[in-house]
């Protein structure tokens, strides 16, 4: 997928990828990595594709939230060993800082896109499919799911595509330093309590619930909801004092939108609000 030399004027919903699948309902973008049946491992190209979707995302005020998916039963085993390891280790420092900056750059855009993501994490969550499932808002597991940040499985620090700076502040320093020492595997159940999933369903409901927590998310005030995602990035580098004041001058243009009034007046008429996003 070419980044479009217009973003603004091109939906997310006519999106097209060789490597992921898209479907748009309700304001809810669904991502399926569509690999099934080498369980959706990442390439050059689909590192290169997901990262201009979430760029393009910021373009695109009809998409309210992101769900991130695998098909398959799988999330994603990471990087293709065939396709991505082993051209690896035959290029020079500058090729390989080039590779590494481009999956952080995978990263950056789920951040900085401004859309809420929900990772709907089933079987295998492995290397960078873990990544991605850690950079997501909010992650749901089905049972028997398993993540694993394996990076030194393959002789690689545990620090990669910024795991080493957000892992720690999910999960707690000593449970990362863990995963990321020994590269086992994190179940489902670990997950749930450790706070790296909200919770465990069934595989069948994995993906619906993802999408119905989403559609909960989308229903909301849209500006709102993008200055929460930019606060919670933005205090990690804050002490107590600059947050409170960022969150005033944050609170402050979030009460400039139409949605603060809708609220307000349905409060009054004793109605649920419809918010509308402006």
């Amino acid at each position: 997928m070419s980044r479009p030399a217009n973003p603004v004027t091109l939906p997310i919903a006519d999106y097209s990828s060789q490597h992921f699948l898209l479907a748009v309902v309700d304001s809810v973008a669904t991502v399926t990595l569509n690999r099934p049946e080498r369980k959706n491992p990442l390439t050059f190209e689909s590192y290169r594709e997901l990262t201009d979707f979430f760029r393009a995302c910021a373009f695109d005020d009809g998409v309210k939230t992101i769900v991130i998916t695998g098909a398959g039963g799988n999330f994603s085993s990471g990087g293709d060993v065939f396709e991505i390891i082993g051209p690896l280790v035959k290029m020079d420092t500058k090729g390989l800082t080039a590779f590494t900056r481009m999956t952080g750059d995978l990263v950056k855009a789920m951040r900085a896109c401004p859309q809420p993501i929900v990772a709907a994490v089933e079987g295998i969550c492995a290397g960078a499919g873990a990544i991605i499932a850690m950079a997501s808002d909010m992650r749901l597991a089905a049972t028997g799911a398993k993540v694993a940040f394996l990076f030194n499985k393959v002789g690689l620090g545990g620090c990669d595509m910024g795991a080493c700076a957000i892992l720690p502040r999910i999960i707690g320093q000593s449970r990362a330093s863990e995963l990321l020492y020994t590269g086992r595997f994190m179940t489902a159940e670990e997950g749930e309590r450790w706070g790296f999933f909200s919770r465990i369903v069934t595989p069948e409901q994995v993906l619906p619930q993802a999408q119905l927590l989403a559609k909960q998310v989308a229903d909301g005030p849209t500006f709102g909801n993008t200055m929460t995602k930019r606060m919670l990035a933005m205090e990690w580098a804050m002490s107590v004092e600059e947050a409170i004041e960022a969150e005033a001058v944050a609170q402050a243009l979030c009460m400039t939108t139409a949605d603060f009034e809708r609220a307000f007046e349905a409060f009054a008429n004793k109605v649920k609000p419809v918010f509308r996003g402006d």
